[in-house]
């Protein structure tokens, strides 16, 4: 008599799981949802519009005539900093939609849908390639209009997938925390208390060999440091050296190390 109930609830189950291509179809639809929240509150974009302009101005004409003599010696140096602190910071917003969605008991009612479980954590992790590209596209814009020039439209291409990717990566992080603080407020705070030390910290803004030497020893093993480094030769000599691999490997690392981490606590509350 048991096995007879035990059989078709096992069956209802296998009929009921979410294949792969179902997954893929459920993040997309859920990649859909989060564009169309920007939509309706483009206020969410500021960081990746109103930023890249703000910084690429700002740092150009503030530090360029202090730091190299002039905004247009100083522009190779400042664009592809501001090129990869821009889409790392807006990498912050993963964590903070993540837990807005959670307060407001959004979670919940995906969980009574028919979907898979992964798609609301993948949705916006996917929606926020276009973030990316946004402000990464406005910081190439910036700086082209400033009169910076690139080696070769190649080496912007790789450079802008180099920055995209490495802040997707990055976003990971972010998501961890976006399911276990316990309020966006913390989520943002924690957020911005990682990430704009790493930011300033880094070979972003200057040359590293004009710091003093204890400085230089924690920018040196900064990761942001090698993501600029790697841009910042791309953009200017239209080469792929050491800091790219660096940057490729070390971004992989960060998937393989919090995607595990991030999917166990996602799923106990999802």
């Amino acid at each position: 008599m048991s096995a007879q109930k035990i059989i078709p609830a096992a069956e209802r189950d296998l009929k009921n799981r979410i294949s792969l291509r179902e997954t893929i179809a459920n993040s997309l639809t859920m990649a859909y949802r989060s564009l169309l929240l920007i939509r309706r509150t483009p206020q969410q974009l500021f960081d990746v519009t109103i930023q890249p302009i703000l910084f690429t101005g700002m740092f150009a004409f503030l530090f360029g005539g202090a730091i190299s003599g002039s905004v247009q010696g100083y522009l190779p140096i400042i664009i592809p900093g501001i090129l990869a602190m821009t889409a790392l910071t807006a990498s912050i917003q993963t964590g903070v939609q993540l837990r807005e969605d959670m307060d407001k008991g959004v979670f919940n009612r995906f969980k009574s849908m028919p979907i898979a479980r992964i798609a609301p954590l993948m949705g916006p992790l996917v929606a926020d390639f276009v973030r990316y590209a946004i402000a990464t596209g406005l910081t190439f814009l910036m700086g082209y209009l400033l009169g910076f020039r690139w080696a070769n439209p190649a080496a912007v291409l790789l450079a802008g997938v180099l920055v995209i990717y490495a802040a997707w990566c990055v976003g990971w992080i972010f998501a961890l925390l976006g399911t276990i603080a316990p309020t966006t407020q913390v989520v943002s705070g924690i957020s911005s208390a990682i990430l704009f030390p790493l930011s300033f910290l880094s070979g972003a803004f200057v040359p590293t060999n004009t710091l003093p030497w204890w400085l230089r020893d924690f920018v040196n093993v900064n990761p942001l440091t090698y993501i600029v480094s790697a841009t910042r030769q791309l953009l200017n000599q239209g080469t792929i050296g050491n800091d790219f691999w660096l940057s490729v490997f070390g971004s992989a690392a960060i998937v393989i190390i919090f995607v595990p981490l991030t999917l166990r606590f996602y799923m106990r509350k999802a």
